[in-house]
């Protein structure tokens, strides 16, 4: 009779082993080495290439080699900023309604060049923009009915400032959506 194991599962977010761990041999080849962590990466999600180049500095992976991989991986496709800084943006401004101002600062973060990040971003419409703050303050607007009228919209404005919404457009989306909502219904009278 067999005894049943379950499988343990894997985890893709675990980095290789250091160098004084279990597994980690001196003689190991350093590209061999850092084409698994490259791969293993890119596996889990698109990264920019400094992702990818903190990643194996961490590791102590040689530079040259690192240098050299990364530049393969380029020509390849497996590793391409402009693409992964689209995405970036796309799937940024879908979940979470970042302006062009935030999305900038976090693909400075990621390492994508100042040229190929506002490349990027030219190409979200103006009024795209302006349409997905207007959605998030009608959003937020369903939970704010009881409070007064100018404490929600200081607290709306400052939602939108924190997503990276410029003052103008943040304080003229909010008093339009404000002027939409009836005195009324504002205050939650049935009236």
């Amino acid at each position: 009779m067999s005894s049943f194991r379950p499988r343990t599962p894997i985890d893709r977010t675990a980095e290789p082993p250091d160098e004084d761990e279990p597994g980690w041999t001196e003689d190991a080849d350093p590209e061999s080495v850092a084409r698994k962590i490259l791969l293993d990466q890119l596996s889990i999600k698109a990264r920019s290439r400094r992702e990818l180049e903190d990643r194996l500095a961490r590791r102590k992976v040689p530079e040259e080699v690192a240098s050299q991989l990364l530049d393969r991986f380029e020509e390849v496709g497996l590793v391409d900023d402009e693409a992964f800084a689209r995405a970036w943006v796309e799937g940024r401004r879908r979940s979470r309604g970042l302006a062009r101002t935030a999305l900038a600062v976090e693909l400075r973060r990621k390492g994508i060049a100042d040229e190929t990040a506002r490349e990027v971003l030219d190409e979200v419409e103006p009024g795209a923009e302006e349409e997905a703050a207007r959605a998030l303050v009608r959003k937020k607007l369903r939970s704010m009915r009881g409070l007064d009228e100018q404490v929600a919209a200081r607290r709306l404005v400052g939602m939108l400032a924190r997503k990276g919404y410029g003052a103008g457009l943040a304080h003229a989306v909010v008093r339009s959506e404000l002027g939409a909502v009836a005195g009324a219904e504002w205050s939650g009278d049935d009236d």
